[in-house]
């Protein structure tokens, strides 16, 4: 079976490099219009990541659109949402991918670190599904795709911070998908394993 996805717009968080990046190259090859979010250290550098894989889709044909920041800033994430509806019109896709590690083991683990993990993976899915969510529900359309793990399945050592935010993700992934049913809005959640970035 082909899938395509011509005529729909998707955002990929954290897409300059890894599974994100793996996400919007698919989505593009498919026929979707891409939003490639990633990192910058500052909005004046943007990112570099970002920009290359824009630039490998457009390469490839496609159309494609950079939009850096940080998905814990509510701000840079809702200039990421104008921007996609200013360039064409609508969104139908958010791949929730953006994510860190700080790795260490529970014992020798700073909160702070811990509050940084559960920020950048879960309140930045939250941010961005809540940013897209009217657009989506107004559209009578939309696919919401949280990057969970199989560490928050299983546990993994050194991971507590890492495991609990991808299970958090799960949760929210449940109650969304009820939320949006009513809606055409429809969530999933994968969960990858991964040795390498």
């Amino acid at each position: 079976m082909s899938i395509r996805f011509d005529g729909r717009v998707a955002i990929v968080t954290g897409a300059g490099g890894g599974l994100g990046r793996c996400h919007a190259l698919a989505l593009a090859a498919r026929g979707a219009k891409l939003v490639v979010n990633d990192y910058a250290a500052t909005a004046a550098a943007g990112s570099a990541a970002a920009d290359a894989v824009v630039e490998e889709i457009r390469r490839a044909g496609g159309e494609a659109i950079a939009a850096p920041g940080s998905v814990t800033d509510e701000a840079a994430m809702r200039a990421m949402v104008e921007q996609a509806l200013a360039t064409w019109g609508r969104i139908d896709i958010l791949v929730n991918n953006a994510g860190i590690l700080r790795d260490k083991s529970f014992a020798k683990m700073d909160l702070a670190d811990f509050r940084l993990v559960l920020d950048v993976h879960v309140m930045g899915a939250v941010i961005c599904s809540h940013l897209v969510w009217p657009v989506m529900k107004a559209q009578k359309y939309g696919r919401i795709v949280m990057t969970s793990s199989s560490s928050g399945l299983y546990g993994n050592f050194g991971q507590a911070n890492y495991g609990t935010a991808k299970m958090a993700l799960v949760g929210l992934m449940q109650t969304l998908a009820i939320e949006g049913a009513k809606d055409g809005i429809r969530v999933n959640c994968l969960a990858p394993t991964a040795a390498t970035r």
